[in-house]
């Protein structure tokens, strides 16, 4: 069965649906299934493969929210304390609520965001190229979104009061921030202190070596023939902050074993990252109540995010989209998962113990054919058990 799994990440290649893909799965034993198809580059002749660097982007956000909770655990960290007491700062920030020509119009914020709220995208914050009042508002401001590395990224307002809505944004990077404030360490070095290092992810980085980036895959985007052309898209390389939310480089071999951990309750071999089950557990429960990820989101910017349709019964645990129904042929009821900007996309499946991810490097985000693509990965897989 698992050349059925081969051969539909060569498909896709031979498609054009992406230049170059990995796809990863283990179970409680292991790994289960490791493939890929393409090239690591669309202007090289070397393949991808499961020990290719990439940016993963937001999957980033799942190893903060676990730095989190660690600090949760050490009871360093409120999950419910308002996010200004860890970082005052917070408290300054108002509420966007319309514009009056080029001028922002901004009240206080209803209530005080709590970690939860950045923990669950709850707070009021947003990102730029899914909203288009804070693209908005970053325009007419000067202010710069995230990815300069910029401090003043954070002096961004809120568009709605905590607790009202679900708005994906900057949440994590801000929990990023708490992190360090109540570890008194920057969050790099504390990330491979107490969950990269202890889980032997040596390719997990907050910045390449030479010889990492060597051997990494571009951003591609298509060109006007259709087909794909390397860019030079990357991280700030000396930024202001580290940011929570985007700033790792990984490889789909080094994130499988932090998805591992998550799989088996907080434990890897002799490393136990979260102390208590609990502490998971809750990671898969919904945490947002009657608020739902939307069922369908539409892009700001067009180059960055495709429109995004994941459909209804969506919920948010800590740093997890969870679908509430058994998906046909797929993941079950309480899976939890989440994504990266550049179609890297992992889930974790508690009922048949199993998680797997797809990697490729290109824009926009949700590209249809590369969505549809980690789709057909995933049915195989689950056909092939």
């Amino acid at each position: 069965m698992t050349a059925k799994i081969d051969d539909v990440l060569q498909a896709g290649v031979a498609r054009g649906d992406v230049p170059g893909i990995v796809g990863m799965a283990a179970g409680d034993d292991g790994v289960i299934y490791e493939g890929a198809a393409g090239k690591r580059a669309a202007d090289a002749d070397d393949p991808i493969t499961p020990d290719t660097m990439l940016r993963i982007a937001s999957m980033t956000k799942m190893v903060t929210t676990v730095a989190a909770l660690q600090q949760v655990e050490r009871v360093s960290l409120e999950l419910d304390a308002p996010v200004d007491t860890y970082r005052p700062e917070f408290a300054d920030l108002p509420v966007l609520e319309g514009f009056d020509g080029d001028t922002p119009k901004l009240r206080p914020a209803g209530s005080r965001a709590t970690v939860r709220q950045l923990m669950t995208h709850t707070a009021g914050l947003a990102y730029w190229f899914w909203n288009s009042d804070i693209d908005r508002y970053e325009q007419v401001t000067g202010t710069p979104n995230i990815l300069p590395g910029s401090d003043e990224a954070f002096t961004a307002p809120l568009v709605a009061d905590p607790g009202t809505a679900f708005e994906y944004g900057i949440n994590t990077d801000w929990l990023g921030k708490v992190v360090e404030t109540v570890s008194g360490q920057p969050l790099d070095k504390y990330f491979r202190a107490n969950i990269t290092g202890p889980l032997g992810m040596d390719n997990t980085v907050a910045r390449m070596s030479e010889a990492q980036r060597a051997d990494s895959t571009p951003i591609h985007v298509r060109g006007d023939d259709g087909g794909w052309v390397v860019t030079d898209i990357d991280w700030a390389q000396q930024p202001d902050f580290w940011g929570g939310g985007h700033f790792l480089y990984s490889t789909p071999r080094d994130y499988l074993t932090f998805q591992r951990m998550l799989l088996a309750g907080g434990r890897l071999g002799d490393a136990q990252i979260l102390l208590d089950g609990d502490t998971v557990d809750a990671a898969f429960t919904n945490q947002i109540g009657g608020l739902n990820f939307p069922a369908e989101i539409s892009t700001a910017h067009p180059e960055l995010s495709a429109d995004v349709n994941l459909g209804p019964g969506l919920k948010w645990g800590l740093g997890l989209l969870l679908n509430e129904a058994q998906q046909p042929g797929m993941r079950a009821a309480g899976s939890g998962a989440w994504a990266g900007l550049f179609n890297t996309h992992f889930w974790i499946d508690p009922t048949n113990r199993v998680t797997g991810a797809v990697y490729s490097q290109l824009l926009p985000f949700a590209e249809p054919r590369a969505l549809a693509l980690y789709g057909e990965f995933e049915q195989a897989l689950y056909a092939s058990r």
